[in-house]
């Protein structure tokens, strides 16, 4: 069987395209390190509380988008809003994505940032991979795992 090119793959182009031409190699690095591990840790959250293969793609592509603009400008403040405006840029241009899945990402990123407010379950599925992501790119450092979000996680995971 030929491998499948999926709409997480049109994402990627543009995540590529804008972390590549980036003018700061670390900041392109930490980039790749940090949207595409949130990405993934989106996908096996989703799919680990039950959700089908195609919510956990959306989730996936919601993590890989969630800090766009940060990277993309270097600008910490207000990125969440930013970022929601690129991605719904980014997923209107690609054409297969509906209006519905495109909403439902955008408002997954504008929240992202809000870890002390619960929101719908596609929220928090990318609030806890962000968290997730945070700790496991170093799982010895306790500013990251002594967080009550952490927490939760490693124990829903089993990890603690």
């Amino acid at each position: 069987m030929e491998r499948e090119y999926t709409r997480i793959d049109y994402v990627r182009q543009h995540l590529d395209a804008m972390l590549k031409n980036h003018e700061d190699k670390e900041a392109s690095r930490n980039g790749y390190v940090h949207l595409y591990g949130v990405g993934q840790a989106c996908a096996l959250i989703a799919l680990f509380r039950g959700h089908d293969r195609p919510y956990a793609e959306l989730a996936e592509i919601a993590g890989m988008l969630h800090d766009y603009s940060k990277y993309q400008d270097g600008i910490e403040e207000n990125h969440a809003e930013k970022s929601s405006i690129e991605a719904e840029k980014i997923l209107s241009s690609i054409g297969c994505f509906s209006d519905g899945e495109i909403k439902t990402v955008c408002q997954a990123i504008r929240r992202h940032s809000n870890k002390k407010q619960t929101d719908e379950e596609f929220d928090e599925i990318l609030k806890d991979a962000d968290e997730m992501q945070h700790w496991l790119r170093n799982p010895v450092e306790e500013y990251f795992f002594t967080k009550q979000r952490t927490q939760k996680i490693a124990a829903e995971f089993g990890l603690i």
